[in-house]
């Protein structure tokens, strides 16, 4: 396993990151707990995981859960020095999480303080916001983004205003580093400015989409990443596991996250599966695994931090991980290049 730098935080974190949103309603305990066993055991020393997990589904009665399994599994193997811990809090609009309230510095003394109660931790390495209250063109909300109803100064005021409890949290030891999620350019550069001027905590990471099928962040937002050190935590770089070619042909398998999750967050249509199936084809042509094949590519990006991989058997697991190992040809990246240039946006 390689490490790479968090930001300018001096942490290293392995680059491959354990997901944690299945633990709770996929996974049992049991199976988290293994999960996290054998992530330790392949020199994996992150985990990523928020208040509001599981999302498979997501459910009032669950929110929290995850959580409390990742702290159930540190007071019986104390060993939370060995992990580089990233949570989340959630943010406006998801009524099951604290009504729906925006992030602001009451709510994120209340849900730091709600999240090291699960976690039976002391403090969080990396505390993220996991979208801003403005909201955000993720999601598949690309297709119809429109920021002119934004008021930049109000923005700007709340951004100031949780990077300074953000600090309060630091000096309390609650957190130790922050990050974002589901951000802009813009909005990444607005919580570096302002950090910068009022000596308030420096944005380590963001948390956003990225994949074969789904590369965005390769403009403007990699351009920010690498100039201001604001590494890029990749998530889904499986398309929600349309990568991994198990969707061909429109196959839904018991229990994967397409029969719980319809249309995988707007991710599965004829189009999408199409050209997962051209990815996977690169693969086998290579002779390669589809799943590590698409990880292994995330990684060759000069903006990537960690890409985070999730699992809902051990088997998997060992697949996504071992992706690190795999290292992909000029041959194999100009195969991947002619798929991009035919369908640059299936998402």
């Amino acid at each position: 396993m390689k490490y790479r730098p968090l930001g300018r935080t001096g942490l290293s974190v392995s680059e491959i990151c354990l997901g944690t949103m299945t633990w709770g309603s996929q996974n049992t305990e049991a199976e988290a707990h293994a999960q996290m066993d054998l992530a330790i055991e392949m020199g994996v020393n992150f985990f990523d995981t928020a208040e509001m997990y599981p999302t498979t589904p997501l459910a009032a009665e669950t929110i929290g859960r995850t959580e409390e399994i990742i702290g159930s599994w540190f007071a019986a193997r104390k060993n939370r020095e060995d992990v580089v811990l990233a949570s989340k809090i959630t943010g406006e609009g998801n009524a099951k999480v604290r009504d729906g309230e925006p992030i602001t510095a009451a709510s994120i003394r209340r849900a730091v303080d709600g999240s090291l109660k699960r976690l039976q931790t002391d403090y969080i390495d990396l505390y993220q916001l996991h979208w801003p209250n403005r909201g955000s063109y993720h999601f598949r909300q690309n297709w119809t983004f429109d920021p002119s109803g934004q008021n930049p100064d109000a923005v700007k005021a709340n951004i100031e205003e949780v990077l300074h409890e953000l600090g309060e949290q630091v000096k309390a030891g609650k957190i130790r580093h922050i990050g974002l999620s589901n951000e802009s350019a813009w909005g990444v550069m607005q919580f570096v400015s302002i950090a910068e001027r009022d000596g308030t905590p420096r944005v380590a990471s963001i948390q956003n989409e990225y994949s074969l099928m789904h590369r965005i962040f390769d403009l403007d937002l990699a351009e920010t990443a690498i100039n201001e050190q604001v590494g890029l935590l990749a998530y889904t770089p499986l398309a929600a596991g349309l990568l991994t070619g198990k969707y061909t042909a429109g196959a839904i398998p018991p229990g994967s996250r397409g029969s719980i999750n319809k249309g995988l967050g707007g991710r599965h249509t004829d189009y999408s599966v199409m050209v997962a199936d051209e990815y996977c084809e690169v693969a086998r042509h290579h002779g390669l695994d589809p799943a590590q094949m698409a990880i292994a590519f995330c990684l060759t990006r000069p903006f990537m931090t960690s890409a985070i991989i999730g699992a809902t058997n051990l088997d998997q697991l060992k697949t996504a991980i071992s992706a690190a190992e795999i290292v992909l040809g000029d041959d194999v990246m100009r195969d991947i290049h002619a798929v991009y240039r035919r369908h640059p946006l299936p998402l």
